[in-house]
């Protein structure tokens, strides 16, 4: 690789029409990282993807991948490059291995390369006795480890996945998690976006965050956790058998508190002066008829820094029409 930098981007700026999707963004992915792009959905996040991998072409800015412009070279970046999309690429009526071999010939492997190659990433994901079974009979896991099998097929440098465990079940999305990591130990690099912050929290060395187009930061998970500028987290469950949502509104009114929201069927509660909040939130909650079955103070998480420089949760945020807009354009390809 002629540089360290697996991946440069700089200034990047996509427009659609008056539509700013991407606006400025700055990041360097460094050979053999696994670096992560969180953010909502509609964030931009495809839409940078799709301009590091040669797929739409910028308003404004540069990518430069192992060395080469994609502007410029973008037959060179292709070859280093393996992309698993957020929409599979793969035929249903073709078998997995008439699919491989498809990809094969598309990168230019010849026969007996192929058959190698195949052979390899069947095994690899598991899907050695399918390999004959037409991919629209898969279970969306197989699916997705197929997609990715495929995006290996030429032996590329750059792993870049978009939203590689979206939609799977907990086992299958644990399984592609472990391959991820187990091709980064490899050697190669890896480049993913998601809107799951555990999974940017397991996986990346280094997180950027991005929002409406925009980076906001970019540190390592450990790093933005502690970036949260004195704010602390306060764990509480209401007694079984009382909806927690519920709670949110009125314990957002309790003095003191920063923001609150569910994680993982506990209401969390940031704020930066947890003395003062604890005794208001067990008032509220007794004065509107519940009772507190356990409370904690817990240590930061990568969804707290989150929703401190974004002010708002990642979880519940819905995509705007105009949100929704840049991801079709994203997907369509639409340069």
């Amino acid at each position: 690789m002629p540089s360290e930098s697996a991946i440069e981007v700089s200034n990047l700026t996509k427009y659609y029409g008056k539509l700013l999707a991407v606006d400025q963004i700055n990041f360097e992915v460094k050979g053999k990282e696994l670096f992560g792009l969180l953010g909502p959905n509609g964030a931009g996040k495809t839409t940078t993807i799709r301009m590091i991998c040669g797929m739409l072409r910028p308003t404004g800015g540069t990518v430069v991948v192992a060395g080469f412009d994609v502007s410029r070279k973008p037959e060179e970046v292709k070859r280093r490059i393996g992309l698993v999309p957020d929409i599979s690429n793969l035929f249903g009526e073709l078998s997995a291995k008439v699919n491989l071999e498809f990809m094969g010939k598309l990168y230019g492997l010849d026969k007996k390369t192929r058959r190698e190659r195949i052979d390899q990433v069947l095994e690899l994901f598991q899907l050695k006795e399918r390999q004959n079974d037409l991919v629209k009979y898969y279970s969306k896991g197989m699916h997705r480890r197929l997609t990715i099998a495929a995006a290996l097929i030429h032996q590329p440098e750059i792993l870049v996945m978009d939203e590689p465990t979206s939609g799977l079940d907990a086992q299958t999305a644990r399984l592609v998690r472990e391959i991820i990591i187990d091709l980064n130990k490899e050697g190669r690099t890896g480049l993913l976006t998601t809107h799951q912050i555990d999974e940017a929290d397991r996986l990346c060395r280094r997180v950027g965050i991005i929002d409406h187009g925009r980076l906001i930061a970019l540190n390592t998970p450990e790093e933005l956790k502690n970036s949260t500028e004195g704010m602390r987290a306060l764990e509480i469950k209401v007694l079984n058998g009382v909806d927690q949502q519920r709670w949110l509104p009125i314990i957002s009114k309790a003095e003191g508190v920063d923001n609150v929201f569910l994680a993982e069927g506990k209401i969390r509660v940031l704020s930066k002066d947890l003395p003062q909040v604890i005794p208001s939130v067990v008032n509220l909650v007794n004065k509107h008829g519940g009772k507190i079955e356990n409370i904690s103070v817990a240590q930061p998480t990568l969804e707290d820094a989150f929703i401190n420089l974004t002010g708002k949760s990642i979880r519940e945020e819905p995509m705007s029409k105009e949100d929704h807009l840049v991801r079709r354009l994203a997907r369509s390809g639409m340069r």
